[in-house]
């Protein structure tokens, strides 16, 4: 089976010149810190205990019971026959994950034609934002009587997802009867949290009522696709095993200390120095696949929340051993690529301008597909246009190539990862990249990539504001000492 490969070459002083390129002698140069990120990473994936606490047991996920998959591929069959539509309930990394597997191995339009589908329920998602228009009318359109609910969510208490499982959950009440419980299926904390308590008090008077999978210890939202996906993988009719198998294979490649054979260690290299010695600070990812444009957008909330960080880490030694990576707060630091989606060719049509002519301070990530699910041949029969007899998988990648040719004349660094096709294997394969790849950069920061306090602060404001119970003495008392300034001058 033919495998990923990640093209690196415009990435590199002899394509794009000096000032904008990475020359050799400044990847040897980092030598020393890949040498010592590799050996500190595979320390930490190596031990139960860090690996845990920290946040890394994602990378056991490929790795998985193979009867509990097969065990979540029946169930979610099961459902699949029994109801027309699913709502999957989730934010950050418990939606785009989700969308962006539909998007990728689901037909293109999947929800829009039955044929597309092949009998499969329609999955829609909500639960990721608090705008009142999209859930209502998507509940003023389906027939609770034939839809199941997929609430994910660690806690039970973000906002977003609370409130739209409450306005769900009166829904089914409402409108399927007294066994509502039975069309609800919580992924959540095994053992506590707000979910994990409504899900064992139904449990308790019927079994069949929302029913339940946890949330693994150590996996965070955005690297838990494999984890809190699979369910919704096995609903859409996807071979949930073929997935975990490209992940598992690239972990395979991923695991060697040489930068030359592993692609995830050299993408992070490689954006590091780009980034650090070169102004290189804004990450656009863009695919040659309409498809796989949701999958651009699930690796830009894993480069922006695992790497934007104000504070270096810390690494200590607990008495067990493990480790613990507390924020060094003494010195804040402000690091991070800013990450930007797009996707070929639409948006060489607009994004593409301020690539080619505008800052120099970009790195563009392309992804290429060598082969389609269909094909469409253009008619041959004008002999004077240059597109007859040409198909449109040629034309999209000569459209890619020809970007990748207009960036280098013009000393914008890029690079390519190669996808044989979008399939379960092959997207498996390109998850788990991203994945390693971010943690390595990580190491090399030396900040950690598992964490995002900065997500809490518009949290905390939140529940402040609702007058949530037990909020922290000092949270309350920052925002009450700092309002918001609204000057009537300053709004014209």
């Amino acid at each position: 089976m033919k495998s990923m490969r990640f093209d690196f070459n415009n990435m590199f002083s002899f394509s794009v010149g000096k000032e904008h390129g990475v020359d050799e002698s400044e990847l040897n140069a980092l030598g020393y810190s890949i040498k010592e990120a590799h050996e500190h990473l595979s320390s930490v994936l190596s031990e139960d205990r860090s690996r845990i606490k920290i946040g890394l047991e994602w990378a056991r996920l490929p790795f998985q019971d193979k009867k509990a998959i097969t065990d979540i591929q029946e169930l979610g069959d099961g459902i699949a026959k029994k109801y027309d539509s699913v709502i999957s309930l989730g934010i950050g990394g418990s939606y785009l994950g989700l969308k962006a597997a539909q998007d990728a191995l689901c037909p293109p339009y999947y929800n829009e034609f039955k044929g597309a589908g092949k009998k499969r329920p329609s999955v829609y998602f909500e639960g990721n934002n608090l705008d009142p228009d999209t859930l209502s009318v998507l509940l003023d359109n389906l027939d609770p009587k034939k839809t199941f609910v997929i609430v994910i969510s660690k806690s039970g208490e973000t906002a977003e997802t609370k409130a739209a499982f409450l306005a769900v959950e009166e829904w089914l009440r409402k409108g399927a009867g007294k066994n509502y419980g039975r069309q609800i299926f919580a992924i959540t904390d095994p053992g506590s949290g707000s979910l994990r308590g409504i899900v064992d008090e139904h449990q308790k008077n019927d079994k069949l009522s929302f029913r339940s999978l946890p949330l693994m210890k150590g996996v965070g939202g955005r690297f838990s696709e494999f984890n809190m996906g699979l369910l919704h993988l096995a609903i859409i009719g996807v071979d949930i095993q073929e997935v975990l198998n490209g992940a598992a294979d690239m972990h395979g490649i991923c695991v060697s200390a040489d930068v030359f054979t592993n692609p995830a260690y050299m993408y992070a290299a490689l954006h590091t120095i780009l980034y650090r010695i070169k102004g290189k600070d804004i990450a656009i990812m863009m695919p040659f696949s309409e498809t796989l444009k949701s999958t651009a957008d699930w690796y830009i909330q894993m480069l922006a929340e695992s790497l934007g960080k104000k504070y270096a880490r810390k690494v200590i030694k607990a008495p067990d051993g493990s480790e613990e990576w507390p924020n060094d707060t003494g010195a804040p630091v402000n690091v991070g690529r800013t990450p930007i989606s797009a996707r070929g060719t639409n948006d060489l049509h607009s994004i593409q301008q301020n690539n080619i002519e505008g800052v120099n301070n970009k790195v563009i990530t392309f992804i290429r597909v060598e082969k389609f699910n269909n094909e469409i041949e253009i008619p041959a029969g004008d002999k004077e246009n240059i597109l007859a007899g040409k198909k449109f998988s040629e034309l999209i990648k000569l459209a890619q190539e020809a970007t990748e040719w207009a960036l280098v004349s013009e000393s914008r660094p890029n690079c390519t990862i190669i996808l044989p096709e979008v399939s379960p294997y092959y997207w498996g394969a390109l998850l788990f990249f991203f994945e390693m790849a971010t943690a390595f950069e990580g190491e090399l920061l030396g900040v950690n990539a598992f964490d995002q306090p900065g997500v809490e602060g518009y949290k905390n404001y939140m529940y402040y504001k609702l007058g949530k119970p037990n909020l922290p003495e000092k949270i309350s008392a920052e925002i009450s000492s700092t309002p918001l300034v609204k000057n009537a001058k300053f709004i014209i």
